[in-house]
């Protein structure tokens, strides 16, 4: 059972064996759409191709991005692995709760499970661009997992969940990752303009509102409805000028 609508991202992967093996953990479960993003090994290398074993083909074919952003621009649901928690406790997910999660939604909704670097991870920025959070519960004494042995996880979680819910209708389509990041540039750079936001750090309440939103789901007309919020408060904004 292959399942198209969910991509696996890597960002900025420093060994060529640890992509080889995501491929064969990604072939093992069904899934087939792997997106880099600024890899610093070469995934077409002999020692990655070795470790793909016969998912050479997810290798072959796996796409190339500049930026995280590009790589999540037609993704709705957006997933990213972390273990730093932060002040966003609440956010997180245990592996075997992403299944019901794409569950809610409708079949087909373009999912990315994205992966930081295998020395720090992602980003707090990277993970801004993320609805939800999956952490991975590990042993204090060393609590960092392999790339490969992370993916395999997450995969083996998920693919075991759409199994058990297999004929379980789904949900509502949420917007994709372009829509909302537009959006939220918007809703800056609105809030910047009304003195709500603090322009030295704008991101830092933003960030609460990326959350706030990220649980609910938006969809494509709920997307509009805030655009229009936004758009709303500008021309009022601009009738209060001098």
């Amino acid at each position: 059972m292959t399942s198209p609508a969910v991509s696996v991202v890597l960002v900025e992967p420093q060994g060529a064996l640890n992509i080889g093996s995501v491929c064969r953990v990604m072939m093992n479960f069904g899934f087939t759409e792997l997106r880099l993003v600024n890899p610093r090994a070469d995934h077409l290398s002999k020692q990655a191709r070795d470790m793909a074993v016969s998912a050479r083909e997810l290798l072959k074919n796996a796409g190339l991005f500049g930026s995280l952003t590009d790589a999540l621009a037609d993704c709705s649901l957006c997933l990213g692995t972390t273990r730093r928690f932060g002040k966003y406790r609440q956010d997180f997910l245990a592996p075997h709760e992403i299944a019901p999660l794409l569950a809610s939604h409708a079949s087909g909704v373009k999912t990315a499970l994205v992966f930081g670097r295998e020395d720090s991870g992602l980003t707090t920025a990277e993970l801004g661009l993320c609805q939800f959070f999956v952490t991975i519960a590990t042993d204090p004494a060393l609590p960092s997992l392999n790339l490969a042995q992370a993916v395999a996880i997450c995969l083996y979680e998920l693919s075991r969940g759409r199994q058990a819910q297999a004929g379980e209708p789904g949900g509502s389509e949420p917007a994709d990752s372009r829509s909302l990041e537009s959006m939220y540039q918007h809703m800056r750079r609105t809030l910047v303009e009304a003195e709500y936001l603090d322009p030295q750090n704008p991101d830092h309440i933003l960030h609460t509102f990326r959350r706030i939103f990220g649980r609910a789901g938006l969809d494509h007309r709920e997307v509009r409805v805030l655009q229009g919020l936004w758009s709303r408060i500008d021309w009022l904004n601009s009738q209060r000028r001098p």
